[in-house]
């Protein structure tokens, strides 16, 4: 079962990951994956320039390799970036070796320390093998963009229906994603910013090098699985 809106006891039952940022601001973390892509990401960048936003960006390494430039004008722009694998690879269908393989094949080409799983789907194991290396970043609000059967208008509701002060927002710069992300984005930003939210950009340096703990519960997690 897919939800737009992550429930609060996935995140309690979880707490080794990072699924919002607390905040005093009235502050919006929106976050791209599977780019960079010159199909798409040069619109996400312009979009994002025009509301004055920040983003975090979870690349995918094969795609930084082809689109170097690409990857460094998210940086130019100042927004942020994450390791999303260097192929996009899903954990649970990964043996703990060639999943953790890839994540540092990704690290030569993405420089953080921030990891997003794709389809937000890790094993306790491979977690306990990059804890001490990268903050793995979740979510609350999922835009849905990706999913052909829904709307632009749903996917647009998906986020401003559920977002909060502090949220982690998960929009796609893929190709996938286009027909909706391109609808929702803009609208997104427009209502929002009406709404007086700003958009940062998610930092390591945000977070103390604390030691995290293994999860359990694999069962309860797999509502969060995205199909992007």
């Amino acid at each position: 079962m897919l939800l737009a809106s992550v429930p609060k006891i996935v995140s309690l039952a979880l707490p080794s990951f990072v699924w919002n940022i607390p905040t005093q601001e009235k502050t919006v973390f929106l976050t791209f994956d599977d780019g960079p892509i010159p199909e798409t990401t040069p619109w996400v960048l312009s979009v994002l320039r025009d509301f004055n936003a920040k983003a975090c960006f979870f690349c995918v390494g094969e795609n930084v390799q082809k689109y170097n430039d690409l990857y460094q004008q998210i940086i130019d722009e100042g927004h942020s970036v994450g390791n999303h694998t260097f192929n996009h690879l899903v954990g649970w269908k990964t043996p703990v070796e060639t999943y953790i393989e890839n994540i540092h094949k990704a690290k030569s080409y993405i420089d953080s320390t921030l990891f997003r799983p794709p389809h937000g789907l890790i094993r306790n194991s491979q977690f306990n093998l990059i804890k001490d290396k990268y903050k793995v970043i979740m979510w609350n609000v999922l835009s849905m963009d990706y999913d052909k059967t829904i709307s632009p208008e749903q996917c647009y509701r998906n986020v401003i229906d559920h977002v909060k002060q502090g949220s982690i927002v998960v929009f796609h710069d893929s190709i996938k994603a286009w027909e909706n992300l391109r609808f929702a984005l803009p609208k997104t930003l427009e209502y929002l910013s009406n709404e007086g939210y700003s958009f940062s950009a998610i930092k390591a340096s945000q977070f103390e090098r604390s030691k995290q703990g293994s999860f359990e519960n694999r069962k309860s997690f797999s509502i969060l699985k995205k199909r992007a």
